[in-house]
This record gives C-alpha cells, structure tokens and sequence, in this order.
C-alpha cells in the first residue's frame, strides 16, 4: 500500500468511526412550548453544557408550539405506556404535572422525591407544587422603579405603604389591564389578597362562590378607584407587560408591577437602565410561579433525563436561570453564589402566593373592566 492508498484508507476508518459513534450518540427528546426565549435558552445556553457534561448524549429540543401540539404528544406518551412501546419522550421542560386526566393514578409522571437527584434536596421548598413537577425556574412579579428618582431606601415594601407612595406621587405608577398581561393583573391580585386578609389560601380554582366573589371584589374595586386619579395620566392603563415596561423605560412613570424575567432581562439587553430598582413586597409577595418539568416514567431514556433533571438543578444551571434567563431559580437562593444572593436580596421572595384561574380570574377580569375602568373598550 502506498502512501497515499495508506491515508485514504486511514481517513475511511476515520469516518466510519465517528459515524459509529455519532450512531451511538443517545438522543434525548426534550419538547418545549414556551416562547422563543425559552427555546433558545435550551439550545443556545443548556444543549452545549449538558452535552460537554454527557459526553454520547445529545440533547434534541424539540418545540412543540402551540400548547395542544404538546398535549397531543402526552396522550401519545399515555398511551404508549399501556402499550409499553416508546412514548418519543423524554423531558417536558414545561408542563402541568396533574394533566392529563388520570396520568398520575397511570404512572405517567416520575416522582422526583424518588428519583434520586442529587441536587434535590436544593430546591425552594416554595416552588414544590408536587413531587411529580420539578421546579427548575420560576418568575415572580416585584415593583420596578427608577432608583435616580426614588432611592432604594424609600422604595416601598408593603402594600400599604406603596398605596401612600402612589397617592403622594400622582402621575408616576401605572399598571396594565388584567386580562393584557400578568404584570397588571397580578398586581389586581394582590389588592384581592390585601383585602382578603392576605390569605391566598382562600382563593383556589374549586372554591369558586359567586356571592362570595362579589363581596370580596367590591372591596377591591373601591381600593383600585380610590388610587386611579393618582395613576398615569389620572387613570390610564398599558395594553400589556411591555407597554408598562416602555413606559417606565422611557421615563414617563417612576414604578410599575412587571414579571422578574421580563424586567431583568430588560436590564441585560440595555432596554431599561442599570439604575432600575427591584423590591418585593414583604407583607405579603405578589403572585408568581415555577414551571415544572416532567419526565415520564417510560421515557426510552429515562435515565439520561434524570440526568438532565439533576443538571438543570445545577449551581451552573440555576445560575444561567438568572443571568442569561431572567429568571428566579428553582433551587434556594441560599445555595447560590453569595454574589447572587447580596445582589437580588431586595426580590428574594419569602413568600410565592399564587392565584387561580378559571372561574376566579374571569370574575376578576371582567369586574374590573365594568367597576374601576367602564369606559375602556375590552377590544
């Protein structure tokens, strides 16, 4: 064989190695139907760090958009258990562990209080909702503020004293309407908590009472017209999440609810300044949540998604949930950087109240377009 036949020959074998192991490679299905920040973050942020982790593992983010396409591959993934073949599944990395009807009474989902993750003994015990969701990142709402007009010192920390700070400063908060953006009608909530004795716990998606609804609501409605002459432009109201944003960007208004990925994620990219301050509330913390991944207990490669579960509770993982993400992580802030820690100490919730939605919500909505703002078109 000459030298050339040699090298020939020698790149073949080259080639067909690494096609036997790129055949090799274990493809894990993640499926997502989040929005394209989420998506990227999976391919651009964890993909790369999960591989170079795992080495012979390749993670496949598949996006599964709109929300019933996943639904369709989770009865897929139902029935393929009573049939015991692949369900060409392995994570959702978003997903109501309680759905679909009869899933965990089926085994459907893994339980992650025994699944032996290393790293769970980490997570908020807050964001637990079940054992069958794994909290890996979470979104709150906080008060956004312009710190070179209100220092952090005076930025208010309790529901009564951001109610005197709007009314001592008319024209500078404004939210946005319920039903246009969760930033507005979290903030709604939390008022329907306020009155409530600050007891999320009454509020739950089957305790739903319309005498009752009507009562409490009246009493929130009367606290939301008594501060709309002091909200922008005497009562005005955004069209969403970023109309708020923009507006307190632009200068236009001092303070403003908005959900904690979308108001840091601002920051990253330069669209609000590094001068927006954040605060909880400390009485009682607007409503928030975590989502939950699932793995189903017939994954084809279910060990490898336990992996995966274990590395997205990672220090590496939840660090790049807030930095690159915008997001609060699933894991307790305590077993994060110190850096971390001192620099969000101001948002770190001590409390994750959450609100219903169905039939609460839409009483919510649809009383607040009719008692606190009548002539404003729900179109």
């Amino acid at each position: 064989m000459n030298r050339r036949e040699f090298l020939m020959a020698s790149a073949a074998a080259s080639l067909a190695a690494s096609t036997r192991f790129a055949a090799a490679a274990t493809k894990l299905d993640l499926y997502t139907s989040s929005d394209a920040n989420i998506s990227d973050f999976f391919s651009n942020v964890v993909k790369p760090a999960f591989e170079a982790a795992n080495p012979g593992v390749e993670l496949n983010v598949v996006i599964a958009r709109p929300a019933a396409a996943l639904d369709a591959v989770v009865q897929r993934a139902l029935a393929a258990l009573a049939s015991k073949s692949d369900p060409q599944l392995d994570v959702i990395e978003q997903y109501e562990p309680m759905l679909p009807a009869g899933g965990i009474e089926a085994g459907l989902w893994t339980d992650f209080q025994k699944a032996g993750l290393a790293n769970y003994g980490a997570v908020n015990k807050l964001a637990i909702q079940t054992a069958y969701g794994l909290p890996y990142r979470g979104s709150q709402v906080l008060i956004a503020y312009d710190s070179t007009k209100l220092p952090k010192d005076k930025a208010p920390k309790t529901f009564a004293d951001l109610v005197a700070w709007i009314k001592a400063n008319p024209g500078q908060f404004i939210y946005n309407r319920p039903d246009k953006g969760g930033s507005g009608g979290n903030f709604i909530n939390r008022v329907v908590h306020e009155v409530s004795g600050r007891d999320p716990q009454k509020f739950k998606v089957d305790n739903f009472n319309q005498a009752t609804a009507d009562e409490v609501l009246a009493k929130a409605w009367a606290v939301l017209n008594d501060i709309a002459p002091s909200l922008y432009e005497k009562g005005a109201y955004t069209s969403g999440n970023s109309a708020s944003l923009q507006l307190l960007a632009q200068g236009a208004v001092t303070m403003i609810p908005a959900w904690s990925d979308q108001v840091l994620q601002a920051i990253a990219k330069g669209v609000l300044p590094e001068t927006t301050g954040l605060v909880q509330l400390t009485d009682l913390a607007l409503c928030g949540g975590f989502s939950q991944a699932v793995v189903p207990t017939n994954a084809a490669h279910r060990a490898e998604a336990l992996k995966f579960a274990d590395f997205m509770l990672s220090e590496e993982m939840q660090t790049a949930v807030i930095e690159k993400l915008g997001g609060f992580p699933g894991v307790d802030w305590s077993t994060l950087p110190q850096a971390l820690h001192d620099k969000y100490a101001d948002v770190i919730p001590s409390s994750i109240p959450t609100f219903p939605s169905g039939e609460w919500t839409k009483a919510v909505q649809d009383g607040w377009y009719r008692n606190v703002a009548p002539n404003i078109s729900r179109t």
